[in-house]
Parts: C-alpha cells; structure tokens; sequence
C-alpha cells in the first residue's frame, strides 16, 4: 500500500534526471524517521531517501558523503535531492551486510580488519563544506547516558536509584565522560557497525551508509561499535587480536601520540564500550515506548552483558556492573510488552 510521502516521493522522482522505468518500492526503515526505497533507472538501481522535515535533514549526509568520497571512503554519491521535502536519491549499494558475511571466527577476523583499515581515512574527515563536525562534547555524552537511566530502568523497568545506586551511577557517568574527553578527538561516523556496512560484492569491498550523525569525538569511538557489536558477540580472544593490531594501525598512521600505550589504548576502548552500550539500551527501550518498535528489545540482554562483563574488570567500576547485573536480572524477568508491535522492518 502507498502512502501519501510515498506518492509524493514517486511523483518527485519523475521530475529528476533518474525517473523511475515503474514502481519505486520500499526496502526499510530505520531507527529514525528515514525510510528507504529502491527504484530502477535505465538499467542501473537507485535508492531513493525519504527523510522528512524537520525530524531529518539531508545536508549533514550530504556534506559528509563528499567528504568522505574525497577520502577515498566508498560512501553513496547523491544524484538528486530536495531539500524542502527530504528527498534524495543515492547509488544503490545492494542488500549485503556486512553483518551477512561473519559466519564464523575466521569471517569475521577477515571482515573486521578490513573494516577497521577504513577508519583512519574516517578520522581525517573533521570538517565539510558545511564547516566543524559538531564536537562529542560533555553535554552530548550526558544526554546519551540519560537515555539509560531515563528509558531503560525507569521508564521500561520502573526502577527508582536509591542513594546508593544514585551515587554509584554518577560516579560511574564522570569516569565514562572524563574518558570520552581525554581521548585524541577525531572524526567519528557514530554508528559503524555490522549492520550499517554495506558489502559490495562486485568490489569486494566495504561501504559507508548512515553517517549524517557524524562528529568529532573520542578515536576508539567506531572501532568499539565494530567490534563490541550490540547485534553479535564474538570471543574476547578476536577482539583483543583486532584491538591490539588496531592501536598499531593508528601509531603507524601518526594518529595516536607516540607516548599511548596499548594498556591506555585498551582503557579508552573498554570505557568507551561502556558508554555507547548504555546509550544502545537507552535507545532501544526509547524505540518500543515511543515509536512502538519493538524489534530492538531482543538485543537488551547482549547489550547489558557486555556492560557487566567489560566493568567487572576494572575494580572503581565493580559495584556499577553488580548493580546492571540486576538491572538486566529484572529486565529478564519482566514479560515482554505484548500490545507493541514493530511497524517497520528494521535492518
């Protein structure tokens, strides 16, 4: 069934240089206000974007694609966009994820260095013809761990912080910013992970999609979203391996002062992990209570786990992953939101 933005989508499509040859039809969603849909041209696909106003924007993406392009990256190249709409029209990367090629450790071992060597070319972009990407500053990092406290164990869980818990969660959100800040800050993508990497089958190679989020920020930031995958979980062994050729990567590209060891580097992942998957739970709990999509509640408890395991190694964040452990002990114990169906596929 079409709807009104989609006609309106389709109707638009026809005054552009890459009319559709017949229908235009939807691929997905996303966790945005985004929908997504392919369309054919000639003898070429195309994805056509339907970001509408003012929930979206598409010039952030489309700044950020340029730069990135300069850079080498593989990112889509805009072929036609309206900005008072929100439509725009993108190359057609396919419909393989990279998330689809790690069948096993050996897989992934592959696809996960090749994905990490995109990120040093990621890094350089801290600007575009639109100016400074914005700055991963305080203030972004405390409203993203909000989203933990406010939708995840209050709003979902109906969980109140007694004084213990409040002081153990504060503290706990000081050492996870301070470690965000003290970090070399270079352009992140913000959301670089199995299921935004696109692989190109013709190329062999990896493509960039989703970044019109992106900023300046910490520089372990999108290799922990790549390797500590809220959507798959893989031995400590492989990421350390990644991690640990990954820091050496960085020395040799002169993006790391020469004085950070491995132990501090280590430090700086971990932390990090910590804070993007309080925000990832956040988010998700965000998504079922006031989008009505549900689809992401399943990927709570691997998200959580993380938390739990990755703090217990580090003795000042002990009580804080005994208290998530209980966290995710209830969120586990209470049965699943019934009424709440996902109405868009979600990739």
């Amino acid at each position: 069934m079409t709807d009104s933005r989609q006609q309106q989508l389709t109707d638009w499509l026809r005054t552009t240089h890459v009319p559709p040859n017949g229908s235009v039809e939807m691929v997905s969603g996303d966790a945005s206000f985004r929908r997504y849909f392919r369309f054919l041209h000639a003898s070429q696909w195309f994805i056509a974007v339907d970001a509408p106003p003012p929930q979206e924007s598409l010039q952030p993406f489309m700044a950020i694609a340029q730069a990135y392009r300069e850079q080498g990256l593989h990112a889509p190249k805009v072929h036609a966009y309206e900005q008072q709409l929100g439509f725009m029209v993108l190359d057609d990367f396919g419909d393989t994820l990279l998330f689809q090629r790690l069948v096993d450790d050996a897989a992934a071992e592959q696809a996960y260095q090749q994905a990490l060597g995109l990120l040093p070319g990621l890094m350089r972009v801290t600007k575009t013809t639109e100016g400074p990407l914005p700055a991963y500053d305080i203030a972004l990092l405390q409203r993203e761990l909000s989203l933990f406290s406010d939708w995840l164990v209050q709003h979902h869980l109906g969980l109140e912080l007694n004084s213990e818990q409040h002081s153990i969660w504060h503290a706990t959100c000081d050492s996870l910013i301070d470690n965000a800040l003290q970090q070399p800050q270079v352009g992140v993508h913000r959301d670089f992970h199995s299921r935004n990497l696109m692989w190109l089958e013709s190329e062999e190679q990896i493509a960039v999609i989703d970044f019109q989020d992106a900023v300046q920020g910490p520089i372990t930031y999108d290799a922990v979203s790549l390797l500590r995958d809220c959507y798959v979980r893989w031995p400590d062994a492989l990421v350390a391996r990644q991690v640990e050729r990954f820091f050496q990567r960085l020395q040799a590209e002169q993006l790391l002062p020469s004085d950070t060891t491995l132990t501090q580097f280590i430090r700086w992942f971990d932390f990090m992990g910590i804070q993007r998957h309080l925000k990832a739970a956040g988010i998700f709990a965000r998504l079922l209570h006031r989008d009505g999509k549900a689809g992401y509640m399943a990927d709570v408890p691997r998200t959580l786990g993380y938390i739990i395991d990755i703090s217990a190694k580090y003795p000042e964040l002990a009580s804080f992953s005994q208290w998530v452990s209980q966290v995710r002990e209830q969120f586990i114990a209470q049965p699943p939101t019934a009424d709440i169906i996902d109405p868009v596929s979600v990739t």
